[in-house]
């Protein structure tokens, strides 16, 4: 099997994708007899990440403007090159989602996609007329023409149906990587907070689709209403600003007079990463749309329990107790932090462990590997299709 990934940024810029894609693929490479050659475009954080990858090496391109479209030179050729028998996508609405169908229709080369939550309908409504017209132009036809479609979970599995799409669709999650070594860094925050204080951190790109706003909000109304609760509590926001975003929430902090307890600590990467998770308290996510966000996974990898909304697609959360569910407006996210600030330490700890036992349970990645695999070979035409599969 020769295996073509195709995608847009291959470094931390591509936020909970990256970690899906080079894991899963890392994960095949070394279990299952296939060739793997993934191809993206570069930019700022490319050479940084690229040791990420071992022992893949991704093939960069260089983009021309717009940026948002990812037209490469060079990309479409180097995937002939290689002569996969059969690609996968990750992600849509970008040029290389052209050059997949280009190459299927040429050489007859089947192919799967992996929306990564991009067919939700907020996702979808947003930049709207955008979509359309990437739509129209090629984005339909990449979709219409997948051999299988992959969802993160039974939501998105909605809504590629209501997007009207009739694919076989598999449903597997992301996988997430345990803690293996100690975290011997200080907190990221560390040196600007008092000794003390508890810590509920959002950690992940700063944009609108993430509910930022709202949470800043009911942060504000928690203090008028509940200082007694909250008085204890920072709001830690670590990320990188995506559009712009962060001014906005930058200047909404100073107008509802919460800077003193809100922080913005920008983007954290590895044992930056691995600190913030480890000297958290609590972790949230009051986000209007997700695939299957991995930020929720890895929080709950470090044992915190988790404020997170039903568009965060993990309903596994709520049922095993290890997170408390909130809808993504302000007076919902108030009762939420209410009713995660009420608990004691110990209450805390135990929802923090459901979340554990829940991630060692469900989402390893050989799991996710192995359930992949078994899709491109059924792709392949061998034999009945997984249990994954479902072509309702």
């Amino acid at each position: 099997m020769k295996l073509a990934v195709l995608t847009g940024s291959v470094s931390r810029l591509a936020g909970g994708i990256l970690g899906s894609i080079q894991r899963s693929m890392q994960e095949m490479l070394a279990v299952f007899p296939v060739d793997i050659s993934v191809f993206g475009l570069k930019d700022s954080f490319t050479n940084d990440d690229l040791p990420g990858w071992a022992p893949l090496v991704p093939q960069i391109f260089e983009t021309i403007n717009p940026k948002a479209f990812g037209y490469a030179p060079g990309y479409l050729d180097a995937v002939e090159r290689f002569k996969p028998s059969i690609m996968q996508t990750h992600g849509i609405w970008m040029h290389f989602s052209h050059v997949c169908q280009s190459i299927s229709k040429k050489r007859g080369v089947p192919y799967i996609v992996n929306p990564h939550g991009m067919l939700d309908p907020w996702a979808v409504n947003n930049s709207l007329w955008k979509k359309k017209l990437a739509g129209i132009l090629y984005e339909n036809e990449h979709l219409r023409n997948a051999s299988c479609l992959r969802a993160l979970c039974e939501s998105e599995a909605v809504s590629i149906r209501q997007y009207g799409l009739k694919n076989p669709i598999c449903i597997i999650p992301n996988g997430i990587d345990l803690p293996d070594v100690p975290v011997l860094d200080p907190a990221p925050w560390h040196d600007t907070i008092e000794p003390g204080k508890k810590v509920l951190l959002y950690l992940g790109r700063i944009h609108e689709k993430k509910g930022l706003r709202n949470l800043i909000v009911a942060w504000s109304e928690a203090l008028k209403c509940h200082l007694n609760l909250i008085s204890d509590w920072v709001l830690i926001i670590a990320g990188w600003d995506a559009t712009g975003h962060q001014e906005e929430l930058r200047m909404l902090v100073d107008f509802l007079q919460v800077h003193n307890t809100v922080r913005f600590i920008g983007p954290q990467f590895d044992r930056k990463k691995a600190a913030a998770y480890f000297h958290a308290d609590a972790f949230v996510l009051p986000s209007f749309s997700e695939g299957l966000p991995m930020t929720v996974l890895e929080a709950w990898a470090y044992g915190l329990p988790v404020l997170m909304t039903p568009k965060c697609n993990i309903p596994e959360g709520f049922k095993s107790c290890a997170a408390i569910k909130v809808e993504p407006d302000p007076d919902e996210i108030v009762t939420g932090l209410m009713k995660l600030f009420s608990l004691t330490d110990a209450e805390r700890k135990e929802i923090g462990g459901h979340g554990l036992f829940l991630v060692k349970q469900k989402f390893s990645w050989d799991k996710v590997a192995a359930e992949m695999h078994a899709v491109c070979k059924w792709t392949l035409g061998g034999g009945p299709p997984p249990e994954c599969v479902r072509g309702d």
